[in-house]
């Protein structure tokens, strides 16, 4: 994006920020992503549209920042926030984190959850200080936005949990990593893991720990699995493990 074009788009969302108070909930959608630092596996955003009527609910159920919640309250939070909320997920993957960097692939994973929405939001907040490129909708950045904001705070569980579920699966076809108790972080048993074993092909190659670590790829399998759960050929886990290490 050129600075003319940069500078049109941030005046066009100070102007809708402005008129933000006058938007129903129904028209703002709240973005989230969560596995910036993990050493493997996709970064996965979120996006989560509120009805007016469910966030005294919501509200009163305790959502807040998932990283303050523990794996079964956001397991409990995540199944009725899907019940009353409009809720989509976007994945980057590791292949696209290795080659666009890790900051680009959680913004990519942003706008693609965003763009599923339907009908779309005419603002969008966003978690953090960076704005999602290419987006077709106003937006807004706030820093802790899942501290201060109820739909942030949903979007975060919504994308916390399904990427948790995704690590309990592919622990199943990458064992040796902890990857059910760490969900890809670099605690002590992934480290000596990766020591042992050389990375896999979810680790990101462009991550310092996975390059210092380990370079030689265990016996790979015919398909990958990750394709295989993003197309839901495989079954789902109910309940993640403890994810004291993580994030």
């Amino acid at each position: 994006m050129t600075p003319a074009k940069w500078f049109a788009a941030a005046a066009a969302d100070l102007r809708q920020v402005g008129k933000s108070e006058h938007l129903s909930p129904e028209q703002i959608a709240g973005v989230d992503e969560v596995g910036r630092g993990a050493l493997l596996g996709p970064v996965v955003a979120a996006a989560v549209v509120l009805p007016a009527a469910a966030i005294a609910s919501l509200t009163t159920a305790g959502v807040t920042d998932s990283k303050k919640l523990s794996p079964i309250k956001r397991q409990q939070l995540s199944l009725q926030i899907r019940q009353i909320a409009q809720c989509t997920v976007g994945v980057a993957s590791v292949y696209e984190i290795d080659r666009i960097n890790i900051l680009q692939a959680s913004l990519l994973a942003m706008r693609r959850a965003v763009v599923q929405l339907v009908p779309l939001p005419q603002l969008c907040l966003i978690d953090g200080n960076q704005r999602v490129p290419k987006l077709p909708m106003a937006q807004k950045t706030i820093i802790k936005g899942d501290q201060h904001e109820l739909a942030i705070a949903a979007a975060s569980i919504i994308a916390k949990v399904w990427r948790d579920e995704l690590l309990i699966r592919l622990d199943r076809h990458y064992p040796g990593y902890d990857l059910s108790s760490n969900k890809g972080y670099g605690s002590a048993k992934h480290l000596a893991g990766i020591a042992k074993l050389g990375i896999c092909r979810q680790h990101r190659r462009s991550f310092r720990s996975c390059q210092i670590l380990g370079s030689q790829i265990p016996g790979e399998i015919s398909e990958d699995p990750l394709n295989l759960i993003v197309q839901g050929k495989l079954e789902t886990v109910a309940e993640g493990g403890d994810d004291a290490q993580a994030q």
